[in-house]
């Protein structure tokens, strides 16, 4: 079978399934486009088709856009990687549990070993308070709070997904002046002519409505609506907060945008940075930057600066090369690059956790890979 009909099958095999309401996937291999294809619904109650210029909620799929912001700005000389956080946010101090202050860098924070974790802070009241919107505090009164919190490890010394993106949109906010949003326009969406990636929905008519997980099938989401996650606990999605222009950019998870537009960041830094980083920047990013951790976010895989980074395929269970970066985000998104293979695929779904976390994104990725032999 070809890649185009092992791809169809897998797709169509979780749309039969109802695991997902709907799909749009872009696979680039050496730069030429092998496939694009919409598949299913972008909205179920009002029996809109998905298409491929959807504009999804990125969720965590912000997070590579800031990154690479923030790289931008090293290229550019207004930052350090290696820069104290307090020498940009003098309030970020997070204390360990000895009550010492540790050097917090901006490397520790672009691979998530700053020992930041959980949840920014909200008080009883607050959480009681039915007119209350945790997404119209400032940033910096987020960050503020995130900062009050004891941090979990030493810096440098562990892994743990955190906030840490949300403090590096502060600290490129205060650079340019102005909001992340301006930053991320500034340096990377403007520079690519991402035109429809920003904090907000550029086209409300092309959005893609948000579903969960259900029982039977995916159901619409709520604002909030909670679903049980395979980490423990519940995620929480605030779909409402992409329409919401007094909600704050938060740099971990507030854009939306296209498939098309994130294929054209995946392939700028597959290709060496294009017309916003330095190769040797790019380079950096996609390496493995967690070398004295035994292992990141799972078996086999480290951290680089824009997702995780392939240690051990074998170990890890996966038909990618080693040097493979990848991530994915909340609503039902993944991406990677594979640099041997020459690959860049992206795969957006209105569907969380099912098109991130659970089998969707590996039958995908399974089915790629089959297609090449």
């Amino acid at each position: 079978m070809s890649l185009e009909q092992l791809v169809n099958a897998a797709v169509g095999k979780a749309l039969d399934e109802k695991r997902i309401v709907g799909a749009v996937l872009l696979v680039r291999r050496n730069g030429e486009l092998i496939h694009e294809a919409a598949y299913g619904l972008a909205d179920r109650e009002a029996g809109r088709p998905m298409q491929a210029d959807a504009i999804f909620r990125l969720s965590s799929l912000t997070k590579p856009i800031v990154a690479t912001t923030i790289l931008a700005m090293v290229d550019a000389g207004m930052i350090g990687l290696d820069n104290a956080v307090t020498d940009y946010l003098p309030y970020f101090t997070p204390r360990l549990e000895d009550g010492s202050t540790p050097t917090i860098t901006i490397r520790h924070l672009l691979t998530h070993t700053a020992g930041l974790g959980g949840d920014i802070p909200l008080s009883e009241a607050e959480k009681q308070a039915p007119d209350f919107d945790r997404w119209h505090l400032s940033l910096d009164e987020n960050m503020e709070r995130l900062a009050s919190m004891p941090l979990l490890f030493a810096p440098g010394t562990g892994w743990a997904y955190s906030p840490a993106i949300d403090v590096l949109g502060a600290v490129a906010g205060r650079l340019v002046g102005g909001t992340l949003g301006d930053a991320v326009e500034k340096y990377v969406t403007g520079p690519l002519r991402m035109v429809d990636t920003a904090f907000h929905a550029t086209d409300r008519a092309r959005l893609a409505a948000a579903y969960a997980d259900g029982a039977d099938e995916p159901v619409l989401m709520g604002d909030p609506h909670s679903v049980p996650s395979p980490w423990g606990g519940v995620t929480t999605y605030s779909p409402g907060r992409i329409l919401d222009a007094k909600a704050y950019h938060a740099g971990g998870g507030g854009m939306a945008g296209t498939a098309r537009d994130y294929m054209t960041l995946l392939e700028t830094l597959r290709t060496g940075g294009g017309a916003v980083l330095k190769p040797e920047t790019v380079g950096l990013g996609l390496a493995n930057q967690t070398p004295q951790l035994a292992q990141s976010v799972s078996p086999g895989w480290q951290f680089g600066f824009f997702g995780a980074w392939l240690a051990d395929p074998k170990l890890a269970e996966s038909p990618a090369n080693v040097g493979t970066s990848r991530w994915g985000g909340i609503y039902g998104h993944t991406w990677f690059i594979d640099p041997t293979a020459g690959l860049s695929v992206v795969s957006m779904t209105n569907t969380g956790l099912e098109g991130c976390d659970r089998a969707y994104p590996l039958e995908v990725r399974d089915a790629i890979y089959a297609g090449l032999r």
